[in-house]
């Protein structure tokens, strides 16, 4: 009934039980955690099976609401995008930055791997779903195959690509020895500090160099991999504090550590429905603990720095 429907998106302990299982509660064990109640009296509606079935309509529900919802009006500055393994299973996640510095998630795909075709599948929802992109926007990614490819398939020049500087770091750590990854860190740390991109150039160049000469060959090969994207911060001359927000992926993989967090304790996955909801609902537990970024009033100068015309202008 209508009436019994609009009673349960209004009851309280509905809520409370989301509650508990994002506290890390098991539908298990949730009778077990509500208050003490007198003898004798029956209970409904805390049994495991009552718990799951509330727990899968409200997860569907809050999913849709969110995922699916109209992007239109919502300005974008930049938009981070990276993968998350849960179950076996990658999801794909897109965050964006707004004009007054907030943090939304926009979007989710499940895949077997961070393949282009998800991702492409993904942007092209988006853009359905009216997300305005105008001109050139900031992506941040992480440096995966697929995920460029699909950048570049959907939105040509248009995205413009910042590779993640702390990958690129671990990266490296993989491919020289121990002994020598302390002097490596050191000089990317330099030279990603560097005042202007023709500087930091010059020293990744003169590090690559040494590797080469070294006998770190493949170490070599990938600092010399995607070297230009990841001084794309510096090319666009941002301000310290911005700089360094968007030179690695650290803001969304901050989201996927929520993500993980609230799937902790599911055992048995039954399918990618499941996965989907739960993957949501840490995304939307994040999205609920988001501050703005710091000096986000200086996300006009990216916007300059990338071309765009600023809202007055765009109103005139």
């Amino acid at each position: 009934m209508p009436s019994v429907a609009a009673f349960r998106d209004r009851d309280p302990l509905t809520a409370r039980m989301m509650q508990q299982l994002l506290a890390g509660v098991s539908t298990r064990h949730y009778e077990g955690s509500l208050e003490a109640r007198l003898s004798g009296r029956p209970s409904r509606g805390s049994s495991k099976s009552a718990v799951s079935r509330a727990v899968v309509r409200r997860t569907r529900q809050r999913l849709q609401e969110h995922l699916a919802r109209r992007l239109d009006g919502l300005e974008v500055m930049a938009l981070f995008m990276d993968g998350v393994v849960v179950a076996q299973q990658t999801a794909i996640v897109v965050l964006g930055v707004t004009r007054d510095g907030g943090k939304v998630p926009l979007g989710l795909r499940l895949g077997s791997t961070e393949n282009a075709v998800v991702c492409t599948e993904l942007l092209q929802d988006l853009l359905a779903r009216g997300l305005a992109l105008e001109g050139r926007v900031l992506w941040v990614i992480d440096g995966g195959k697929g995920l460029r490819k699909a950048l570049g398939d959907v939105f040509g020049d248009a995205a413009v690509i910042q590779r993640c500087q702390l990958h690129k770091a671990r990266n490296l750590d993989a491919l020289v020895p121990q002994a020598r990854q302390a002097y490596v860190r050191t000089s990317l740390r330099r030279a990603y500090r560097a005042s202007n991109a023709a500087a930091a150039r010059r020293q990744l160049t003169a590090l690559a160099t040494w590797l080469e000469r070294n006998g770190h060959t493949d170490a070599a090969a990938s600092m010399r991999e995607g070297l230009e994207e990841t001084l794309t911060v510096l090319k666009l001359g941002l301000p310290p504090t911005l700089r360094r927000f968007f030179a690695t992926t650290n803001c969304i993989e901050n989201l996927i550590g929520t993500v993980r967090h609230v799937t902790r304790n599911i055992k048995r996955w039954r399918d990618g429905d499941m996965r989907r909801r739960w993957i949501g609902l840490g995304l939307l537990r994040a999205a609920e603990r988001f501050r703005r970024i710091k000096r986000h009033q200086e996300l006009g100068i990216l916007l300059t720095a990338l071309g765009a015309p600023n809202p007055a202008e765009r109103a005139a």
